[in-house]
């Protein structure tokens, strides 16, 4: 008897342990595995640079995995899939789904076309914790404040899933009508600025793997207090492996429960929480990436300075701890998270500037740049988001970078034009005294910009927009 031959639809989940599709895929099947670049259904969602520069070596590491049987495709899935189906004589397909409203949308008419030419289609979760739409208060309504979400919701309900073994002895075949190589998708910028953003990563499923070993034998001891200090390594950098699914959230969760029962597993549990609730927001708000949760920011008066915002995106707006975290963006692909509140307060409240700005950008720069978390993030620094921090509360970025970079080796590193000046004038070097400049070889307006606001008057200035809003309530 012939081995039934399946498709698994790799998307979000580029991996081969606690796959769950592909676990169900190899039970007595021959599995084609395929990757389809989807640029037409995503639209203006399709992926920025980074990562895009990410999936292209995401997806090498797993074609050898899979020794090099990954098929490779281009264009709108269905017409894809229905031509392997016709072609290859499939009747059985899995996935792991996907939970962005295109996506959804997308996989929904799939499934359906599918289904009525015959096909099986399997689908399962292998990228949340918790399906959004089980997490819901007593009357059925989804949570908009995530401490209760998080505890009475989430730890309240079934315990996330165990984590599964990799399939053994994969039979896999690979398609001839496939795209050469993973180099025809064209995903690697045409300037080679990621050259130096790679040395940043170890990308594939087993760079995932051994970063949540690290982090947990090296990291997690000082996670709580320790996460907010940029310049050491209590943090554990898995959001990029998260997003493309080189490891699960479910390998990240039993993996840290192991190490035992303290405030720093608990911290680190609730920050997987906290992508959870963003997916559940997604998911139960699909204009999220677009639309203010809370309306009456709708009436915001937002800024519209074009040369502002460029400096923000260059880091070089004069502020230290803002071109420090906009700079590191831009070398690495990725942010401190004390730092992305820093640059979003900035740009939000000091600069008046539309989150949606913000969120653009961090899109086509992020290594991790995730629908669900940096929609919902954005909303919360701008305070127009669930459970959002207050619009009053304005990050100051000079004291938020002497508490949190006391010893000035985050700023150092990212603006060394600057690191000969002494740790009391690293965060302000405008109010930095002549002989001092003179010192440190820095002449402010030349080798480091004046700043491009008044701290205290922008301040002021959000308070007194904010204030308008109030007027609109009442």
């Amino acid at each position: 008897m012939n081995t039934p031959k399946v498709i698994h639809w790799f998307r979000q989940d580029l991996r081969l342990s606690d796959n769950p599709a592909l676990f169900e895929a190899a039970k007595n099947s021959s599995i084609l595995p395929i990757y389809i670049l989807d640029d037409i259904n995503s639209k203006e969602l399709a992926m920025g640079e980074a990562s895009r520069f990410w999936l292209h070596h995401s997806l090498n590491s797993l074609n050898k995995s899979l020794d090099q049987n990954l098929s490779i495709y281009s264009g709108d899935p269905i017409t894809v899939i229905l031509d392997i189906i016709d072609r290859l004589d499939i009747k059985e397909i899995f996935w792991n789904r996907c939970y962005e409203p295109w996506r959804i949308n997308r996989d929904t008419h799939i499934k359906k076309e599918l289904e009525s030419k015959g096909i099986k289609v399997n689908t399962l979760n292998g990228s949340l914790l918790w399906e959004p739409w089980t997490i819901k208060k007593g009357d059925g309504t989804p949570y908009k404040v995530f401490t209760p979400y998080f505890r009475k919701g989430c730890l309240l309900s079934d315990e996330p899933r165990k984590p599964i073994s990799t399939p053994i002895n994969l039979d896999l075949f690979n398609d001839n009508n496939s795209l050469k190589d993973i180099n025809a998708l064209s995903l690697l910028p045409s300037t080679k600025w990621d050259i130096k953003m790679k040395s940043f990563w170890n990308i594939g499923e087993l760079g995932a793997n051994n970063r949540l070993t690290e982090f947990l034998n090296n990291g997690v001891e000082n996670y709580k207090e320790g996460r907010n200090i940029p310049s050491k390594p209590f943090v554990s950098r898995l959001s990029p492996h998260l997003h493309f699914g080189e490891i699960s959230p479910n390998q990240a969760w039993h993996a840290a429960q192991k190490k035992g029962d303290d405030n720093n597993i608990d911290h680190f549990c609730s920050e997987l929480g906290w992508r959870e609730f963003s997916y559940t927001q997604l998911y139960f708000n699909p204009e999220l990436p677009k639309k203010n949760l809370q309306p009456k920011f709708d009436l915001f008066p937002w800024d519209k300075d074009e040369k502002k915002l460029i400096a923000w995106q260059k880091g070089q707006t004069g502020i230290p701890m803002v071109d420090a975290g906009m700079r590191e963006l831009w070398l690495t692909g990725a942010m401190h998270n004390r730092v992305r509140m820093v640059v979003g307060s900035f740009l939000v409240k000091n600069l008046l500037l539309h989150w949606h700005h913000g969120e653009r950008w961090f899109w086509d720069c992020l290594v991790d740049a995730d629908l669900a978390s940096n929609s919902a993030s954005w909303q919360w620094i701008a305070g127009c988001g669930a459970d959002a921090a207050p619009y009053f509360r304005i990050f100051n970025p000079v004291t938020q970078g002497q508490k949190f970079d006391s010893d000035g080796e985050y700023i150092r590193k990212y603006i060394p034009e600057i690191s000969e000046l002494p740790n009391k004038y690293l965060f302000n070097p405008w109010e930095a005294p002549q002989e001092e400049l003179d010192r440190a070889g820095v002449v402010i307006g030349k080798d480091y910009p004046n700043p491009i606001i008044d701290l205290k008057l922008s301040r002021q200035n959000a308070l007194e927009a904010f204030k308008t809003l109030k007027k609109v309530d009442d």
